[in-house]
């Protein structure tokens, strides 16, 4: 079975046709900068990678150009699009409605539309990519995966905000949180890993990259995560501030005289580790300005550290006591430096660092870094999340057939 995995956005739309029977990747790429000029396609496929310039006007054009590149004579992988056996879409937001993977028709793309207040930047994205498979591969399935459907099993006393509970019943104003396809994926890869019934297990997750979540997962299912109602809360993460006093936002506006959509520009672009650096929102700059003597970026790590540090303790608990934590994505698998900060001193908790084995790991691998003799266990997991909507959609497809 082949399934393409799409993720769509704002000005993108990342690919992988997966092999499901090896779970190897057949070809991937990137339609970078729809919708702007000088767009064009980055394939790779059997280790080689060609890049095309082209009009990618919208993400119909950009699914289009896909799946004719895939079957190109030249540079494809496949005969006909009939050889792809579905289509596993990356959605962003799900609201309360979408909890569960689904296949999607073109009524509910457009519902998903109507979540762009909880996702400002994929919502319209997400709907467009799924539109555009839907027009141009009519006859294979399409299935939405949702990141926030992973944490859908927080208690309500954790989901809600200390706000008029009209807003809630109104609006549906509540934590969402994102980044579940990861979290879920590196949880079950974690829970694999601990010589104990899932039912007992209590486990966190980081998941750091430019934009970066926490969570708190017991007996397999999440009971809290620092996203929020968008992914603004929490932590810190490249360009987003993460926890703030909200009162800053009309003290700000004051002061400057601006609006409240350019301070909550400010908070989602302009914040972060770009913000108290003053540099860069990518952690390989940082750590290369910290080896020449930049004190701002060694006060954004620090930060960063502490913050995350944070979480950690207080996830532990709320899940009273933890038995393993995992770094995950593009900071957390590849920033040693910073994975050193966060655990050191963490021997109340359980946690004995073992700091050879953090600094030895290379790029993109597994591995333990607590000592032998540490209470909590301690890994590197390296995410998947193209493989984890793949293995989604495959079964929603499958149970659908069987429900016939």
């Amino acid at each position: 079975m082949k399934v393409l995995v799409v993720n769509a956005g704002s000005s993108s739309l990342k690919y992988q046709l997966l092999n499901m029977e090896t779970e190897e990747i057949i070809a991937k790429g990137n339609c970078e900068k729809v919708c702007l000029d000088k767009s064009f396609i980055r394939h790779k496929a059997n280790g080689v990678e060609t890049i095309i310039e082209t009009p990618i006007p919208n993400h119909e054009v950009a699914i289009k150009l896909v799946l004719d590149t895939l079957k190109d004579p030249k540079i494809g992988v496949i005969k006909d699009i009939s050889e792809i056996n579905a289509i596993g879409h990356r959605v962003v937001a799900g609201g309360e409605k979408y909890i569960n993977s689904c296949l999607v028709d073109e009524k509910i793309a457009l519902d998903l539309q109507n979540l762009t207040d909880f996702a400002p930047l994929h919502a319209i994205p997400n709907s467009s990519g799924i539109l555009g498979c839907l027009k141009v591969a009519k006859n294979i399935p399409n299935v939405s995966v949702f990141d926030t459907a992973f944490h859908s099993t927080m208690p309500e006393y954790a989901y809600l905000y200390a706000l008029p509970m009209s807003l809630y019943r109104d609006y549906k104003v509540r934590r969402y949180g994102f980044h579940g396809t990861s979290h879920k994926f590196v949880s079950q890869i974690l829970l694999d890993k601990l010589d104990m019934p899932v039912k007992d297990s209590k486990v966190i997750v980081c998941h750091l990259g430019n934009g970066s979540s926490i969570s708190a997962i017991k007996g397999g299912e999440c009971v809290d995560t620092s996203m929020g109602m968008t992914p603004l809360e929490g932590i810190i993460m490249g360009t987003r501030s993460g926890d703030v006093d909200a009162n800053i936002l009309q003290f700000v506006c004051k002061k400057k005289g601006w609006d409240l959509a350019r301070v909550t520009d400010m908070l989602n672009k302009e914040s972060g580790l770009l913000g108290i650096s003053e540099l860069s929102s990518d952690m390989r700059d940082l750590c290369e300005a910290i080896a020449n003597g930049n004190k701002q970026a060694e006060l954004a790590l620090e930060m960063l550290a502490y913050r995350i540090k944070k979480y950690i303790g207080s996830y532990s608990a709320v899940l009273n006591g933890v038995d393993a934590i995992a770094f995950t994505a593009g900071i957390g698998e590849n920033t040693p430096e910073l994975r050193e900060m966060i655990l050191t001193n963490m021997e109340y908790l359980g946690v004995k660092f073992d700091k050879q084995a953090n600094y030895s790991l290379k790029r993109g691998e597994e591995g333990l870094i607590s000592t032998k003799d540490s209470k909590v266990k301690v890994f590197v997991i390296p995410t998947n999340e193209e493989l984890a909507i793949a293995r989604e959609t495959v079964e929603v497809v499958n149970k659908n057939k069987t429900s016939k």
